[in-house]
């Protein structure tokens, strides 16, 4: 299958590319700046742009299925119109090519919890695609554990910083973090089967945790474990800035992130489980992964170390 994915690299994005290819998918990127890919070989990489649909027809050409994986990052001025525009772009260019199916990837929780601006945004554009005449599949995620998650380096961060720490009350909200591995797996699998076409699944690992564990295992893996004081008066606003004090997630970054964990992000509809299936991930070994690759990435060979003479 002919199969397109947007955000190819991101996060998920430039680890579901090699798995597609793995599972004999024909793979086309869609990048703004084709000279800075480095995915596979194999993959034919378009320029484009999600906020110029009239950029977007070359990348969906004979395109079967395509992933949205596109969300802003970051706070203030006016991410929600972005992600509007990017989503309606995505959906005309789509329909005009004929693309028969689209996955997306968007974030769990209940709406009648008062959703953050960003998970509020993202439900849009969960609903902005469902308008397109393909066949949608939403997988909605909590936390993704992984290396170069936003999320999870800011609950590392702060769990390797921090011997005391004190916290926001969105410390004790429930959330069922899930490893990138297991998220790629779903991704890719929904492809094999025509039957989630259309529908909207939730993904999460086997573990169940609040926030104030969820620091405490991280810590422990690092060597530590932070003691947590919650408090009530740590506003979404402070509390960015105090993480952009402590760790180097941006100020701009952490505010969106932290409003978003004040809504509990448990799965309440496992389905997916019985269609596709997948070996499910602990917190502890996707933890142990992560740190893992984070250590093969900033290790520095030893022929790097030697001066010329």
């Amino acid at each position: 299958m002919r199969v397109l994915v947007t955000g190819a690299t991101g996060f998920v994005g430039r680890r579901l590319v090699p798995a597609l290819l793995d599972a004999g998918h024909d793979v086309v990127a869609l990048v703004r700046d084709a000279s800075r890919y480095t995915g596979p070989e194999e993959v034919e990489i378009v320029e484009g742009d999600l906020l110029d649909s009239a950029t977007l027809a070359p990348a969906m050409d004979g395109v079967e299925a395509a992933y949205y994986l596109v969300h802003s990052m970051r706070s203030g001025g006016d991410f929600e119109s972005r992600d509007r525009l990017a989503a309606r772009s995505f959906v005309e260019a789509a329909d005009a090519a004929g693309v028969q199916r689209v996955v997306y990837l968007g974030g769990l929780g209940e709406e009648r919890d008062r959703l953050s601006p960003h998970l509020r945004s993202r439900r849009e554009v969960e609903h902005l695609l469902a308008s397109g005449s393909f066949e949608l599949t939403t997988l909605r995620a909590a936390i993704i554990v992984g290396a170069g998650s936003a999320s999870f380096d800011m609950v590392q961060q702060l769990a390797k910083r921090l011997p005391v720490m004190v916290t926001p009350q969105w410390v004790e909200t429930k959330c069922q973090p899930i490893a990138i591995d297991d998220v790629v797996a779903y991704l890719v699998g929904v492809l094999d089967h025509p039957e989630t076409a259309g529908e909207t699944y939730e993904i999460g690992g086997p573990d169940v945790l609040t926030y104030h564990e969820m620091l405490q295992r991280v810590g422990a893996h690092l060597g530590h474990s932070p003691r947590i004081v919650p408090v009530p008066v740590l506003t979404p606003r402070l509390s960015s800035y105090w993480i952009g004090l402590v760790t180097d997630v941006d100020t701009d970054v952490a505010r969106p992130l932290i409003e978003g964990l004040k809504n509990p992000v448990v799965v309440t509809d496992d389905r997916i489980r019985d269609i596709v299936s997948v070996d499910e991930t602990s917190f502890d070994e996707a933890i142990e992964r992560a740190l893992h690759e984070e250590s093969e990435r900033t290790t520095v060979p030893i022929e790097s170390k030697t001066e010329a003479p």
